[in-house]
């Protein structure tokens, strides 16, 4: 195996297993408000430094972007990390959350790995390597339309700027599709469409740790992440639709005609 993508693993589990033991503390947690909605507890500070200790033991060179503690400069190599995705759910005791970890290598995503800890189920990836899930090798699904996909989205929850035009996209692919889904952890979304749980997914306004490790792991698994121009600009814009060849174009196709000029990018 890729000695960086075992690292990242082993900070992943240290990270999930503090988590995990935690769950039953929720309600005596101190829990900070960074914005409307967007919440931030010891457990997300905590586990965030379980990773940080560990990778920076294996490369201390590297660099770290992290939800939590912001970027701490270094080389070539930068590694992108959600240390709770899903805090909202986390802290309602709702078990739909992971641990997402990525490392870029000038610009371009090598290893990845969102790691489940309420179902120990470790999703991973590195590039030209596949994706796997455990020990399971993974391959997104073959569905060849729109009718009768399950997609995963993300609501608006803080900025509600965009609000309208997400209701929109909603609306048009709500009739299309077999159904749609909104678990609150993006991380975990991604990683479903790689192991074929669900047959696409879309929403606007992420943050590249929440979806750095998704897209490759979706990418080895054998589809297709873009932005809602179609390029490859979702880690700066935040704006992503990721799926199985054929349903990703039914998405595209279905909401960019919708969509402001100053979101198709």
């Amino acid at each position: 195996m890729n000695p960086m993508l075992n690292i990242a693993i082993r900070a992943a589990h240290r990270a999930g297993d503090f988590i995990e033991r935690s769950l039953e503390l929720c309600d005596t947690l101190d829990v900070t408000s960074k914005s409307h909605n967007d919440f931030v507890s010891d457990v997300d500070r905590h586990a965030e430094r379980e990773i940080i200790d560990t990778l920076k033991k294996a490369y201390p060179e590297h660099a770290i972007l992290a939800e939590e503690s912001g970027l701490q400069e270094g080389n070539e190599y930068q590694w992108i990390i959600d240390p709770l995705d899903g805090t909202t759910n986390f802290l309602h005791g709702f078990p739909q959350f992971a641990v997402s970890i990525a490392l870029m290598h000038k610009e371009r995503l090598e290893v990845a790995v969102i790691y489940d800890p309420m179902r120990r189920e470790t999703f991973t990836a590195s590039r030209g390597g596949g994706a796997k899930l455990n020990d399971r090798k993974l391959r997104v699904t073959k569905r060849r339309s729109l009718e009768g996909a399950l997609l995963g989205t993300g609501f608006p929850y803080s900025d509600f700027s965009y609000l309208d035009s997400y209701m929109k996209t909603l609306e048009a692919l709500i009739p299309k599709t077999a159904g749609i889904r909104r678990p609150g952890s993006a991380a975990l979304d991604l990683a479903y469409v790689a192991a074929g749980r669900i047959d696409g997914f879309w929403e606007f306004n992420l943050q590249p740790w929440d979806i750095a490790a998704g897209t490759l792991i979706i990418q080895e698994a054998g589809g297709i992440v873009t932005d809602f121009a179609g390029g490859e600009n979702y880690l700066k814009s935040g704006n992503i639709i990721a799926g199985s060849p054929k349903v990703f174009h039914g998405i595209l196709s279905t909401i960019k005609p919708l969509l402001p000029e100053n979101l198709q990018r």
